[in-house]
């Protein structure tokens, strides 16, 4: 059986998550996904079980890395490999990190440690951005990309398309400029704003989902709404059967 290229960010379903794990993986399977992208996993006791059961797999998870000690840094990757976890993705460092030309550099010092540590445990280190990564600038050029050049190879990007659009910048001539660093994209919809109650289905919003996604042709498609006016899970439905209607699911 082939693999579907999209998964959903859990952090979209998290109340019904909250509630009843084993029967919102199963709801997410029978809507046709094969993946998903959990958040603070290690917060969700039964997780890989849960996962086995829906017949789901999360090749992508989101966790903080940044600020733990090597220790909880190896914690992590320890049980992300043993959920078949393959990148581990710090998820935000904070507007007032993204200030200075120094302050990337820390951070960008600090993915580095971890992605090394991670090579230690069978899993690599990405890192997802939001906004700020894209307003603040650095030398004439968006934070996101100057923290880039300063990674290892090793260490990889989700982009999110959604947040490059609200950070001013278009998110398919990002994903030109990054090519194959980026692994996985966070596919959602709206109009643009930084209101996250704007975010709508995939397919229903202002934001070029096709070129975005034929810019990116290899990267997972992580279908996510931060928050919406409407029900999450149908958006999550919506969007998914937008994407396999389509042809890019």
């Amino acid at each position: 059986m082939t693999t579907s290229p999209v998964s959903v960010q859990l952090y979209t379903v998290r109340e019904a998550l909250q509630d009843d794990l084993q029967g919102t993986l199963n709801k997410l399977a029978e809507v046709g996904f094969t993946q998903v992208e959990p958040f603070a996993f290690t917060n969700f006791p039964g997780l890989g079980e849960a996962l086995r059961t829906a017949g789901l797999s999360a090749p992508t998870v989101h966790v903080h890395l940044l600020g733990e000690s090597d220790e909880q840094i190896a914690a992590i990757f320890d049980a992300a490999r043993e959920l078949g976890i393959q990148t581990v993705i710090d998820p935000h460092v904070p507007d007032e990190r993204w200030k200075s030309a120094e302050q990337i550099d820390e951070t960008a010092a600090q993915l580095n440690h971890a992605a090394k540590i991670a090579a230690e445990h069978g899993v690599r280190v990405g890192y997802h951005n939001h906004a700020h990564e894209f307003e603040n600038k650095v030398d004439g050029r968006n934070a996101l990309e100057y923290l880039v050049d300063r990674l290892d190879p090793e260490v990889v990007i989700e982009l999110d398309t959604y947040w490059v659009a609200v950070g001013g910048e278009n998110p398919v001539e990002v994903l030109g400029r990054l090519g194959d660093r980026v692994v996985a994209i966070h596919v959602k919809d709206g109009p643009g704003t930084k209101e996250t109650k704007d975010q709508v289905a995939v397919g229903s919003g202002s934001l070029p989902i096709r070129e975005i996604i034929e810019a990116a042709p290899n990267a997972l498609r992580v279908i996510e709404l931060d928050d919406s006016r409407d029900n999450r899970f149908t958006a999550v439905s919506d969007s998914f059967a937008y994407l396999t209607k389509e042809g890019l699911a």
